[in-house]
């Protein structure tokens, strides 16, 4: 049976694939995003920037991974979020200030969740197909009173995740609605995770808990 390997240390999008039946191997890359962002042409646009993060990810974790048998028949898959507001990509705020400006400028407005997904096909040791691409899903906003967003900014939450919110936890009273597909919001979005799987020749009941090579 083909293994499934997230290569992301998200609970987010590891609860996605297990709900949807998936019980991946989860291997945490350390890719350097700083880096690998200032590698990129400045003129790079939004969703190529978060589709080669993801490509990144997923090899790094598919170098470390040549040499075991376990992972003869496997699937790697490498995911990165941002949110475009003003045609600026936002990760993680990381501090109370820089979440506080972030949700100053999006409250009540609508932006973009791009999400950057990279599956790689690895047989024998060998990466031998690849599939990219990006989903991206509008969110609109609403406009939190000053207590909540100060309650809300004190939970840490909203420090560690794209654009400063969650769909799936406390954030979520803060979104009125999402044009596109939630679990793409949450992390790693499972119809276009399908879709690539495909692409590289891997079939998503395989993959299922219990499911049949």
């Amino acid at each position: 049976m083909t293994v499934f390997v997230l290569a992301s240390q998200s609970p987010a999008r590891l609860g996605v694939l297990r709900n949807a039946g998936v019980e991946p191997v989860v291997r945490v890359s350390h890719v350097d995003e700083d880096a690998v962002v200032a590698a990129l042409p400045a003129d790079t646009a939004p969703d190529r920037v978060v589709i080669e993060l993801a490509r990144a990810k997923a090899r790094e974790i598919a170098g470390q991974l040549a040499a075991d048998p376990a992972f003869a028949d496997s699937v790697v898959v490498g995911c990165d979020s941002m949110l475009l507001v003003d045609g600026i990509l936002q990760g993680k705020p990381l501090t109370p200030e820089v979440a506080r400006t972030r949700w100053a400028e999006m409250a009540g407005r609508s932006a973009d969740l791009l999400t950057g997904h990279c599956v790689l096909r690895l047989r024998a040791g060998e990466v031998t197909a690849e599939a990219a691409d990006c989903s991206s899903t509008t969110v609109h906003f609403a406009k939190p009173e000053p207590d909540e967003l100060d309650a809300y900014i004190a939970t840490g939450e909203p420090l560690q995740v794209a654009g400063s919110f969650t769909l799936d936890g406390l954030g979520g009273w803060f979104v009125d609605k999402i044009d596109g597909d939630p679990s793409s919001v949450i992390g790693i979005g499972l119809p276009l995770v399908r879709r690539l799987l495909a692409e590289v020749g891997v079939g998503i009941a395989q993959l299922w808990v219990g499911g049949r090579a």
